[in-house]
């Protein structure tokens, strides 16, 4: 066939000398093969290929979190915070995308779920030992948490390690006493592994620097992505939780938890304390 014989799309894709024959190919490189044959379903339920992309791509997702939060708390420790604000802002539009996953899952209603939930077993998303390690890392330090876990030796030692280390906000409290605040000393040595509790002076460190912005700009900025990073987080909690009470209202969770009321409870919890408290105090 001659060029002038080509439909035009064809002719337009010959004049663009595309490589068709790589050593590395888009495929290869994302190992796509391994990535699209992990959708291994258990029933003939139609929506339950969606209900297992959905968390996969979520656990690929906090996995990315992951990635970024410990480079951001490395970062933190050299204090260098400004390499930091790019990371947490990515982590806060990584939640974003999470948040949004919820909508999509949204879309099956209880009569979709029921046809494949009992093949479940026991599965549970509260097992995501990534979903741990980010919590841990930020801050929500339960050591019992980990223990669904210990079976698995590798992820079960990797929570510890985060469990035993400072926290992202517990570096970020370090670095108001390295700038001269007064922070207690126990919030500056303590044992990591149990849960942060909050401080008057601590609070009051972080009012000074709301007080004054452009003497602490760098603490300042730190503040508000953090800020956004837990809010972000806190509306990714809750779409989760308004999923499940839309699809199966207030039954128990597979994983043996209260469901929708466990859910409700996690909303409470709070990352960076002072930081919400301190703006009814400025």
């Amino acid at each position: 066939m001659s060029t002038e014989d080509k439909p035009l799309d064809q002719r337009a894709i010959d004049e663009e000398g595309i490589h068709w024959d790589q050593d590395m190919s888009y495929g290869s490189y994302l190992s796509l093969d391994k990535l699209l044959d992990c959708q291994n379903l258990r029933t003939g339920a139609h929506d339950e290929m969606m209900f297992v992309i959905i968390h996969q791509a979520s656990e690929l997702w906090m996995k990315l979190c992951i990635h970024e939060i410990g480079a951001a708390m490395r970062e933190v420790e050299n204090d260098n915070l400004g390499a930091v604000f790019k990371m947490l802002s990515r982590v806060s539009r990584i939640q974003g995308q999470l948040r949004h996953s919820w909508a999509v899952l949204s879309t099956m209603t209880p009569a979709d779920y029921l046809a494949f939930r009992d093949d479940l077993g026991q599965s549970s998303g509260f097992q995501s030992f990534q979903y741990r390690e980010i919590e841990f890392a930020l801050g929500n330090k339960n050591a019992a948490l980990a223990e669904v876990h210990r079976t698995n030796p590798r992820r079960y030692d990797r929570l510890q390690k985060v469990l035993h280390a400072p926290s992202f906000y517990d570096l970020c409290v370090g670095q108001l006493a390295k700038k001269g605040l007064d922070i207690p000393p126990g919030h500056l040595d303590r044992d990591w592994s149990k849960p942060y509790v909050p401080s008057a002076k601590v609070e009051a460190a972080w009012a000074r620097v709301y007080s004054d912005p452009e003497e602490h700009w760098d603490l300042y900025e730190l503040a508000e992505k953090l800020v956004d990073l837990e809010q972000e987080f806190a509306m990714w909690r809750f779409s989760h939780m308004k999923t499940v009470e839309r699809i199966i209202g207030y039954r128990k969770g597979t994983g043996g938890t209260s469901g929708v009321a466990f859910l409700e409870k996690a909303l409470q919890l709070k990352f960076f304390p002072e930081l919400w408290t301190v703006r009814s105090e400025l």
